[in-house]
């Protein structure tokens, strides 16, 4: 039986009325298990007709107010944690240990944002010149909107509307239509939380909806995770169209491996990073870079074996399965011909996980872990971001040629380095123009009170998603310098004076 999903305008859900829906799939049987709207360009501008009505009052909210919503909905959250992650896990096909952690590392950005009150605070110079005092004050931009991808459907909304609404913004969210449903939840969970209708609004949709974002004019800020070439596509219109916006795009993230790195704890944190959650993170691992053949082919050695162990299955396997399915089945037949082609290209298929066949679940988007060798900055699957469970070794002569690697490709998202060389790692952390560094830390995704973001063509905009970079994306920040005449100090009165 297939489900009608709805939007969720101004605190209620909502159908959809333009006739057009997609399809939600469930990776694990590649079954449609859900239709999902997709909105017209009038049902987004009545979401944001409605959003701009409420978000005057509730910028009016003092942020002490606005954070005690936040509070609650942390307490919401973990309270459904269980079925969050399990709607998760039902339309994305992560495993139910990864749906949690989806959940919560958006929750901690929650958790940060309880601390508005001090972050918004602005500044203040007493006495700037004769009887002048200046300060300043942060201050919502009014609707913002974002844009975010099938992989996260959880963390990276709760990345863009936590701090968005904790500034007094109001929030248009357009989730990925793949996975809609937890977007639709964390919505409900706000207002149950304390927050009034309108501030959140999910309008699901596809590029009409996107370029009905970019084009209205009261939306201020738009916030995106994807491709990059999506990205550069929503950065430009955006910009053009005169809103704030950052975008964060693809990534080819290289770990390089050092001869004297302990290349179990190595081998270790390569398939976790390399193949959890079927290769479809942004800050996945998807090129190895051992620096010599001594120190590769003892890496290949290690790695074999556990690959050969990775347990690929549906989320309703539990503790027994390493990872799930990919998104779509689409997804599974590019990654598929990009494996294809780097045979054809003559890279060494080391584990071929081509003719992978789960028994009962043959309808499946499921991926068999591949590692490739010998692999050259010439060939695709060096080159583009292949978003599912491939994991490519370049092998390096040198850590001037590793380290050149990571700085010559076009992608900078993120990076690692594994050594017991605290020099060596200095050097790699100070010189590589990449936005988020490992060392020793395969998934160098800082805790929420940093900032998270890449370099290069993996991020358009000058400020980072979560920590104090979101509470200067969400507002702007207004400078008032005031004088004030000599008044009632000249010639107060000591005595109550007599009625007229």
């Amino acid at each position: 039986m297939t489900t009608e999903l709805t939007h969720y305008i101004g605190g209620a859900h909502v159908k959809g009325t333009s006739g057009r829906f997609a399809d939600v799939f469930n990776p694990a049987t590649g079954e449609v298990q859900a239709k999902v709207p997709l909105a017209s360009v009038s049902e987004l501008d009545q979401a944001v007709e409605i959003a701009a009505k409420a978000q005057p009052a509730w910028a009016a909210t003092n942020p002490q107010r606005r954070a005690r919503v936040m509070m609650a909905f942390v307490g919401l959250l973990n309270r459904d944690m269980d079925k969050l992650a399990e709607a998760l896990s039902r339309e994305h096909g992560k495993t139910l240990p990864d749906a949690k952690g989806d959940v919560q590392r958006g929750l901690e950005v929650v958790e940060y944002c309880i601390g508005a009150p001090e972050l918004l605070k602005g500044e203040y110079t007493d006495g700037a010149g004769p009887g002048i005092d200046i300060y300043s004050m942060r201050q919502a931009l009014g609707v913002t909107a974002g844009i975010t991808p099938f992989n996260f459907p959880a963390m990276i909304p709760m990345w863009m509307f936590a701090p968005a609404i904790a500034c007094g913004n109001a929030f248009i969210l357009k989730p990925s239509e793949r996975d809609p449903s937890v977007p639709l939840m964390l919505a409900e969970l706000l207002e149950e939380a304390g927050l009034p209708a309108g501030i959140i609004q999910v309008v699901n949709g596809d590029k009409e909806s996107v370029d009905a974002i970019l084009d209205n004019e009261v939306i201020q800020s738009v916030g995106f995770v994807g491709s990059t070439p999506i990205a550069e596509y929503i950065y430009g219109r955006g910009c053009s169209n005169g809103k704030r916006v950052q975008c964060f795009g693809g990534a080819k993230n290289h770990m390089i491996i050092m001869p004297d790195a302990d290349m179990a704890l190595a081998a270790d944190a390569l398939v976790g990073a390399g193949y959890g959650a079927a290769g479809e993170r942004c800050m996945a691992i998807s090129v190895a870079v051992p620096v010599g053949d001594e120190t590769a082919d003892r890496l290949i050695e290690e790695l074999i074996p556990r690959i050969d162990k990775l347990r690929v299955g549906p989320y309703t396997a539990d503790a027994d399965v390493d990872y799930g399915p990919v998104v779509t089945a689409a997804a599974k037949a590019n990654i598929l011909r990009m494996v294809e082609g780097g045979v054809e290209a003559g890279a060494e298929l080391v584990v071929d996980g081509r003719n992978f066949n789960l028994q009962g679940y043959e309808d499946g988007f499921f991926v068999g872990p591949h590692l490739f060798d010998r692999v050259t900055p010439d060939m695709e699957i060096y080159q583009k971001e292949i978003f599912g469970p491939v994991l490519s070794c370049v092998r390096a002569g040198s850590y001037e040629e590793a380290l050149g690697l990571a700085m010559d490709h076009e992608m900078g998202n993120g990076t690692a380095i594994f050594t017991r060389d605290g020099d060596a790692a200095r050097n790699f952390a100070s010189r590589v123009n990449v936005g988020m560094v490992g060392v020793n830390v395969p998934i160098p995704v800082p805790l929420a009170y940093h900032t998270f973001g890449g370099w290069k063509k993996s991020a358009f905009g000058d400020l980072n998603q979560h920590g104090p970079d979101a509470f200067k994306f969400y507002t702007r920040t207004k400078t008032v310098t005031s004088r004030w005449p000599s008044g009632i100090k000249e010639g107060g009165e000591f005595n109550f004076k007599a009625m007229d």
